[in-house]
């Protein structure tokens, strides 16, 4: 585990491959008369994090962040990132061969509908594109006097000589004690939710590993085995991983929920199902176009939409509720140990940011529970701390000095998958960085005493986060809050809290609580807890009402507030909170780590 996750740094993102890269896509194009081709960072699941031989945007261009998508044309390239990477891009990608476009000001079919000539013919892979941005792509081309062409083999598979092998790790099954219902429950309830569908294909693998109970490890950071699956209306489920990825005792477990297949043969099935004119959904958001387009052409009913199991996903029952509380504890005493230690080890002005993030690893190995961690340790000191996916390397590593120093990070247990975000103060913060920091902290606390009817969503509380930045001029470009999975992803759809309306937020859906504010070459702030979506009992109130409760236990670093900046309840809930996370984890520590937690969690007021 300490090797793989110190590797994640050591591979630094370089730029001097993009120019050599993109001529030898160019040139393979050619040869397969197209005359630009689209590489989006997906697979075939669109999966956030993504396989190593699916990597080809980074291999491409040298990027690394978590989204995005280049264009390739005969004469110009752009690569599109959102306002999380606008940094990072330029840090990572050589800006002679692609232009960075930000996305939120310009989409990729509207660069397309301007940069493509009139008769070409645009490539794309209809195995890692949606139906959906097809028929966006369709469109721009069609304004553009330009065709869209699908291929039959990713052109960029042709020139990258050392791509890796497809990812073989074992399939496990995920006990019912922390799974809370059996999958074969959960595949009945699936089956009786298609709304007069006679099929659903599952092709969002955090779906397909929800409703079999299983577990695997063929993405970084996110416990999933990479397979698709079709739950029938009145047959049996069908489920396609490849064989070599399940012992005969997960194969035998799983040959009685499901007829069990490869994945080679979904094409074929999805095939048979259009030919037998049934009504299949499929997932609008992460279904290949290739799939959609099977069924299609073989006379099937398309029934395009959501797919049931992410809302059922996201509500979470009450073995993951336990199983989160648990996961938060366990990983709140690791965190206390590391904040302690770090309140030694900052000020000597040695420390580094790769050593930071190696430290927190391994207090959280200590645990003895830990799978993984659930995605890349942001470690930002200083000017790094203001880029807000900031992913550090050796080449950019910084020594911790006086100031801020950002740090997100998460890991993966058996029993629940955390998020924390602490930013942390070495030295005396200046006044301005105090201002920033309680005026961030105002905002998280609104989110987490915020109550709110039955059918609001996350669009309607987003403000709540933002006033105390917005009264100050400022604010910040990336979403309040993200849905988290149960030892599945750190970031889980539907829920959110964005100023993007998403869906109603619902008992037992897990999100997080992470306003920041980003000062471009000098500091960045963030304060993330994670918080569950949970009944409120208000005397005389008229309708059913929600609020959230907490669950990350770590200490706010005082340091940086300024208590004017506070009203009376707000320091309230301040000290509530720390005399919780002081309770709770104070009987997991050592006598000094207790002494350092008394002192960090003491009351304002």
């Amino acid at each position: 585990m300490f090797e793989s996750v110190f590797q994640t740094f050591t591979e630094s993102a370089d730029p001097s491959h993009g120019a050599a890269r993109v001529a030898a896509l160019r040139a393979e194009l050619k040869t397969r008369g197209l005359d630009g081709f689209v590489v989006p960072r997906a697979d075939e699941h669109q999966n956030e994090y993504v396989p190593a031989n699916a990597e080809r945007l980074a291999w491409l261009s040298g990027f690394t962040g978590s989204a995005g998508l280049a264009v390739v044309l005969a004469d110009r390239a752009a690569i599109f990132i959102d306002g999380r990477y606008t940094l990072q891009v330029r840090d990572q990608v050589d800006v002679g061969v692609f232009d960075p476009v930000d996305i939120s000001d310009t989409s990729p079919d509207a660069w397309l509908e301007t940069n493509l000539r009139a008769g070409a013919r645009l490539g794309f892979d209809p195995w890692l594109t949606t139906t959906q941005t097809v028929e966006r792509y369709e469109r721009a081309c069609a304004k553009a006097g330009a065709t869209l062409v699908p291929v039959d083999a990713n052109p960029l598979d042709a020139i990258w000589a050392d791509r890796p092998a497809p990812p073989l790790a074992p399939v496990r099954l995920h006990p019912k004690r922390y799974a809370g219902v059996d999958a074969k429950r959960k595949l009945a309830d699936i089956a009786g939710r298609l709304g007069g569908a006679d099929a659903l294909v599952l092709t969002n693998a955090h779906n397909v590993a929800w409703a079999f109970n299983i577990r695997g490890a063929d993405v970084p950071h996110t416990p999933l085995p990479l397979a698709f699956a079709i739950i029938h209306a009145k047959e049996r489920p069908r489920l396609y991983v490849d064989a070599r990825k399940l012992s005969d005792g997960v194969r035998d477990a799983l040959g009685a929920l499901a007829d069990v297949e490869e994945p080679g043969r979904l094409l074929g099935a999805v095939a048979a199902l259009g030919k037998a004119s049934a009504r299949v959904r499929f997932d609008a958001s992460s279904a290949p176009a290739r799939l959609v387009e099977t069924l299609r052409e073989n006379g099937g009913l398309l029934d395009l939409g959501a797919d049931p199991v992410t809302a059922m996903k996201a509500r979470k029952n009450a073995a993951e509720i336990r199983g989160s509380r648990a996961a938060h504890l366990r990983d709140g005493v690791a965190l206390a140990n590391f904040l302690a230690w770090f309140s030694l080890e900052a000020p000597k002005g040695r420390l580094t940011e790769i050593a930071a993030v190696q430290a927190l690893e391994s207090f959280r190995r200590d645990t003895g529970k830990l799978r993984e961690v659930s995605f890349p340790t942001i470690s930002g000191a200083g000017p790094n701390g203001a880029i807000v996916h900031y992913r550090v390397t050796e080449r950019t590593n910084r020594k911790i000095g006086k100031g801020l120093f950002l740090l997100d990070s998460g890991a993966q247990y058996e029993d629940g998958t955390t998020d924390v975000t602490r930013t942390l103060s070495v030295g005396k913060p200046s006044a301005e960085m105090r201002d920033r920091f309680t005026r961030v902290l105002k905002g998280h606390i609104a989110i987490a005493r915020a109550v709110f009817p039955k059918g609001a969503n996350g669009g309607q509380i987003d403000a709540f986060a933002r006033r105390a930045l917005w009264e100050a001029g400022l604010d910040y470009d990336h979403g309040t809050g993200h849905g988290v999975g149960a030892f599945l992803s750190v970031h889980e759809g539907p829920q959110n809290i964005s100023k993007r309306p998403s869906c109603a937020l619902e008992p037992g859906m897990i999100l997080s609580n992470e306003p920041g504010y980003y000062k471009a070459g000098a500091y960045g702030i963030r304060i993330e807890n994670l918080v569950l979506v949970e009944p409120r009992d208000i005397p005389g109130a008229e309708r059913e009402t929600y609020g959230f409760e907490t669950l990350t236990l770590a200490p706010i670093d005082l340091a940086c507030v300024e208590p004017k900046l506070l009203a009376r309840d707000e320091v309230r809930w301040l000290d509530a909170y720390h005399a919780r996370v002081r309770k709770e984890l104070s009987p997991h520590l050592s006598a000094p780590a207790r002494k350092w937690l008394a002192q960090a969690t003491r009351a304002l007021a």
